[in-house]
């Protein structure tokens, strides 16, 4: 039996293109998937994941060259889909699947990752290049990703608030995007993939004039400067 899926705003449309390696059972429903951007182009090593909504337990596929992916799901379970974007896992949609045996069921997926964002769990002692032990989680889930996507290139940027002299924070900000590359490169990424830049004060996220905005400016984050 193959079934179409309806997501949120978007409907099914894509027919699967390659051989069937998987056989769907009373239990286990038979999931064929696609994922593109927003313009149809498909996008190959994207992780995708399926969430249980009650016990939190997760299936992963990854796609292949042409975007595809296949997969056993437990039937009769509400999931919560998600992707992968470098140290974090972006909310997608959610997704029934009822206790129907033997089915299989087309998913089209269309996402578009930032090509920026903070690195949110990336942490420093504090006036200090040193990274913390608990950054290793969020850095080693970064590593994960860029040898997946082995052509990506990427900037590591750091910033500071506008507390001191703004050669003391330019400096700084460049100390620690260059521990954060050094930490890659320590964990099998090149350094021809990574460039590291510290932008000091220069370009606020938030006002420096409350606390709460200092500590959203005093960040790392990460441009995709090649695909």
């Amino acid at each position: 039996m193959k079934t179409s899926l309806l997501f949120l705003t978007f409907s099914v449309l894509w027919l699967y293109e390659e051989a069937q390696t998987l056989q769907p059972t009373a239990n286990l429903a038979l999931l064929q998937g696609t994922v593109t951007n927003m313009k149809g182009k498909r996008l190959p090593n994207e992780i995708i994941l399926f969430e249980n909504s009650k016990t939190k337990a997760t299936l992963q596929a990854t796609t292949t060259a042409k975007g595809t992916f296949e997969m056993l799901a437990p039937v009769n379970t509400l999931y919560v889909l998600k992707y992968k974007n470098f140290t974090m896992d972006m909310n997608y949609t959610q997704m029934q699947i009822p206790p129907d045996p033997n089915a299989v069921y087309e998913v089209d997926i269309k996402i578009e990752p930032p090509k920026e964002f903070v690195l949110d769990n990336v942490y420093f002692d504090t006036g200090k290049a040193t990274l913390k032990p608990n950054s290793n989680k969020a850095l080693n889930d970064l590593v994960s990703v860029l040898k997946l996507k082995s052509t990506m290139e990427i900037e590591i940027q750091g910033h500071t608030d506008n507390v001191g002299k703004d050669e003391d924070n330019l400096k700084l900000s460049q100390e620690r995007a260059d521990a954060v590359k050094k930490y890659l490169v320590s964990k099998g990424i090149t350094d021809k993939r990574i460039v590291a830049k510290g932008y000091g004060p220069t370009r606020p996220v938030a006002d420096n004039g409350t606390d709460a905005g200092k500590a959203k400016n005093r960040r790392t984050s990460l441009k995709v400067t090649k695909e």
